[in-house]
């Protein structure tokens, strides 16, 4: 039978030796990155991007057993089954085709027979017009001023992804419009967007593919109360993206306009679909968009073509592999020193944590230990002052740090010490990555590192719309490319079900205190009924507070 998943492989054994043999002293990484011509033999470039691993703890023999990988378990072949449009979401039964959103060519890329690129042109073509629309005054709100604002309502991977990119490419706005993000439905999220914007000068963008999110509705119903309240017309201030024929695409409910989602990009592979494509068309304009489409499509190939030793994202997912699963580590870091990508972390963090944390494989059987890893992140030099102690003297993790050549704001040139502040930035970057290689022996405790602590360095030119879409393409196929690796669907995410449903039950019960005042909660379990009677006021004993905290 063809293996499908790491611990079915025949290498498999193998590799966890090889793991075993890293840890004697002389395969310590301060060792490994004296040996000649490192750099140069553990590092590879392409699409505009430099991926250095000379800092992850490999040699030769380890890593020629990894690469074995890619035919072992038919890597690249199945990520060509996926641009294709197999159903490879097998509990699901759906296809995957992000990398379909930005696909350019001519080629029919087909589901149950059916071309879906028509479907992906034609709002594509919607976007551009409306986002050009809009920006030049054609399309106002209901009191005739042009926008100045837009708040785009969802949550998970209807926000996160397009607040990473609006965030790397703010410096290249034009300022005529103002992004904001309702995602959670936590009031005081609301509160501060409301005390953002110009109500009369404010686009809603609503995006939900069900259309029936719990937190993006209450978030809506407030934003429509809102707008009421003001006077406004909410159908002239508010534009969905959902699913064809949802609650948010009916003719009964006037918007703006509708831009369909389809039910073969997930959330958080969507951002280069009318999810991130609305609100970034209206930030950016559509040409910046679509410049950010090609970078992605342009890493899209590169993973799906590219031999195994010159495969950017392969190699990143085959590391992270044998970092996880084989060396034992829990955690990785994403560190970039670059201000503009610090929404990054967060949006990797479900990208790649909502895709892999699984505990089955694709075919029902249980995965020990589980797959996944725990993303989290901070750019340099914030990370330095905030957890790099623990980084360095403490329970040690992987780390991705990345570096851009060209900062955007070039016109900043003043010395400190003889250097300016993107020189700073830069010295920075290189220096903890060879401290946390090398370390520093010392007989004092307090002051000794231990080093052996794998890193990799991602550099990319600049931060142009087409380098932040390769960026964003190459972190969405590293995480496809770990989740084949360890035989798992990437594509569905029943792990965040349980606690919707238990939430469902306790709205219900709220709503019934809220009309019926006499209901105590009585007919609840006792943690529950306690925490229920506080958010009413009480104590957990049934009393009125006395004390309000």
């Amino acid at each position: 039978m063809t293996s499908f998943r790491l611990d079915q492989t025949t290498v498999h054994q193998p590799l966890l030796q090889e793991a075993q043999r890293m840890q004697r002293p002389e395969n310590h990484l301060r060792r490994l990155i004296e040996t000649p011509d490192r750099l140069k033999r553990y590092s590879i470039e392409g699409c505009g991007m430099l991926l250095d691993y000379s800092r992850q703890r490999l040699d030769d023999a380890a890593r020629r057993l990894l690469f074995t990988l890619e035919d072992a378990l038919r890597l690249r072949q199945r990520f060509g089954a996926m641009c294709a449009g197999e159903k490879i979401n097998v509990t699901e039964n759906r296809a995957v085709l992000h990398t379909a959103a930005r696909a350019f060519g001519d080629d029919p890329i087909r589901v149950d027979g059916r071309d879906v690129m028509p479907e992906i042109r034609r709002v594509r073509d919607q976007m551009k017009q409306f986002s050009e629309q809009v920006r030049s005054g054609a399309i106002t709100g209901s009191t005739g001023k042009p926008f100045r604002h837009v708040v785009v309502i969802g949550i998970g991977g209807s926000y996160l992804g397009t607040e990473f990119v609006s965030t790397a490419l703010a410096a290249l706005s034009d300022r005529r419009l103002t992004l904001h993000y309702l995602a959670n439905v936590d009031i005081h999220n609301f509160g501060a967007v409301a005390a953002a914007i110009d109500p009369e000068t404010t686009l809603w963008v609503v995006i939900s593919k069900s259309y029936t999110t719990a937190e993006t509705s209450a978030n809506t119903h407030q934003a429509e109360q809102f707008m009421r309240d003001k006077g406004l017309d909410p159908a002239r201030h508010t534009v969905t993206v959902t699913s064809k024929g949802s609650p948010g695409d009916d003719p009964a409910r006037p918007v703006l306009q509708t831009f369909h989602m389809f039910d073969f990009i997930g959330g958080r592979y969507s951002v280069t679909s009318a999810v991130g494509g609305v609100p970034l068309s209206l930030l950016l304009g559509y040409d910046r968009f679509e410049a950010f489409l090609l970078g992605a499509a342009e890493m899209d190939r590169h993973a799906l073509e590219a031999p195994v030793a010159k495969n950017l994202p392969l190699i990143a997912a085959l590391i992270s592999i044998w970092n996880t699963s084989l060396l034992g580590y829990g955690q990785q870091a994403i560190i970039p020193y670059a201000s503009p990508l610090a929404k990054l972390a967060p949006h990797v963090q479900q990208l790649n944590m909502e895709s892999n944390g699984k505990a089955a494989d694709i075919q029902g059987d249980s995965l020990e230990p589980p797959a996944g890893v725990v993303i989290f992140g901070e750019p340099g030099t914030n990370a330095q002052h905030s957890f790099f102690q623990l980084a360095h003297q403490g329970h040690p993790f992987p780390i991705e740090f990345i570096g851009v050549r060209t900062p955007q704001y070039t016109q900043y040139t003043a010395r400190s010490k003889g250097v300016t502040n993107h020189q700073e930035l830069w010295a920075n970057l290189v220096a903890q990555a060879n401290a946390l290689a090398a370390g520093r022996p010392s007989e004092d405790r307090t002051r000794h590192f231990e080093g052996n602590r794998p890193s990799s360095t991602l550099v990319l030119e600049d931060l142009q719309p087409i380098n932040v879409g390769r960026l964003l393409s190459f972190y969405e196929a590293r995480t496809v490319y770990e989740g084949f690796i360890w035989g798992i669907n990437s594509f569905d995410q029943f792990g965040v079900e349980l606690g919707k449903v238990l939430a469902d039950d306790l709205r219900m019960r709220i709503a019934r205190r809220n009309s019926e005042p006499d209901y105590d909660f009585g007919d609840m379990d006792d943690i529950g009924r306690g925490y229920l009677r506080l958010l009413f006021g009480e104590s957990f004993r049934g009393r009125v507070l006395s004390v309000k905290f």
